[in-house]
């Protein structure tokens, strides 16, 4: 039986970049060693990481004057090292879920931090309207797609101030004006690559005006003048990003994984709002086309575990909501195929007609 894959992360990755990968793991480039096995300073890996990011400069039309970065650490680490690096008296964050919440929670450490708006009371069913961005901040801080709640901020903000975006689960998933911020982070186990390397882009002349002294391995500036070889960065992670990357741009890049993710959340979005049985979690207007949720209507309460099961045994992974808010969770990441949500609207509808 074929499985598809929609689990919110690590999640779903072209067969090929998973093949590839694999091979390179056996012998790397016919060299006789895996790539887990050589030294990330070899002239044999170094153009990897070259043409990685040279890709994802490429993709996002990353203007002059930004380093590419891999790290370690996860996005988790990421909240930390942000206000280390950019936050000198107040910096300001958009409350739009549990990982801004926790981004927000680190930042206080280092400075004043001001919520601009937040979205909690309602249990982040939507991202915040009418809202005033103070001019006198450091920075604002956004989470462009929440995945645990299902909603997502597809357009770039204007702002009076510097932006930086946690954009861990739709980076790559549709163009970005990078110029508008002074920092993009991204766990890569979401829609890049598999778990263990981490993803920044940052604006170069806004490092090195924090007031504090910064611990060498949590200073951007240090991987910049290292070009993320100051110790040894996650060699396997950044290859598989390689080869996502590689498929990226031969679908069509981001403009195609736009184009295709609107496609398969209108099609998912549009069976939810039909059916009998089940609802969106969320306001129309902010809903994610990444992380899309949904629940049982009330009356059908008592069928989500039956609805469950039956899913599973027909080859859905990994679409069991978090327990934040229950119900569903369908990913549906760059790889994620149309055939794989036809798949899911199918069980959908045989499990409506049945009940």
């Amino acid at each position: 039986m074929k499985k598809y894959n929609f689990n919110a992360g690590p999640s779903i990755l072209p067969r090929e970049v998973i093949e590839n990968t694999a091979k390179q793991i056996l012998d790397f480039n016919g060299i006789g060693l895996s790539l887990a096995e050589i030294s990330h300073r070899s002239k044999d890996f170094q153009p990897v990481v070259d043409e990685a990011v040279a890709l994802i400069k490429e993709l996002l039309d990353v203007p002059e004057g930004y380093s590419v970065l891999f790290l370690g650490g996860g996005a988790s680490l990421e909240f930390c090292m942000i206000p280390y690096n950019f936050l000198i008296k107040k910096a300001a964050y958009l409350n739009t879920g549990t990982w801004a919440k926790k981004a927000m929670k680190e930042a206080k450490l280092f400075g004043e931090v001001v919520e601009v708006a937040s979205s909690a009371d309602a249990n982040y069913t939507f991202i915040p309207k009418d809202w005033t961005c103070p001019t006198d901040v450091d920075y604002l801080h956004i989470t462009t797609n929440n995945t645990i709640y299902g909603t997502e901020m597809r357009k770039d903000l204007d702002v009076p101030v510097r932006l930086i975006g946690d954009m861990s689960s739709d980076i790559f998933s549709r163009p970005v004006d990078v110029a508008k911020y002074d920092c993009i982070y991204a766990g890569a186990q979401k829609n890049l690559s598999m778990a263990g390397v981490t993803v920044v882009i940052v604006k170069n002349d806004t490092l090195g005006k924090a007031p504090r002294e910064i611990p060498t391995m949590l200073n951007y500036q240090t991987h910049v003048d290292k070009g993320s070889m100051f110790n040894t960065p996650p060699v396997i992670p950044i290859y598989c990003a390689l080869e996502n990357l590689r498929w990226i741009k031969k679908m069509g890049g981001v403009k195609e994984m736009d184009r295709r993710a609107l496609e398969r959340a209108d099609m998912l979005y549009s069976e939810i709002d039909r059916n009998k049985l089940f609802r969106g979690t969320v306001a129309t207007e902010d809903r994610s086309v990444m992380n899309i949720c949904f629940v049982m209507n009330d009356e059908y309460a008592e069928l989500e575990k039956p609805f469950f099961e039956y899913a599973t045994a027909q080859g859905m992974v990994g679409i069991k909501g978090h327990r934040s808010v229950g119900g569903f969770r369908a990913s549906c990441y760059n790889a994620m195929t149309v055939e794989g949500v036809q798949a899911l609207v199918k069980c959908m509808k045989d499990f409506e007609a049945q009940h």
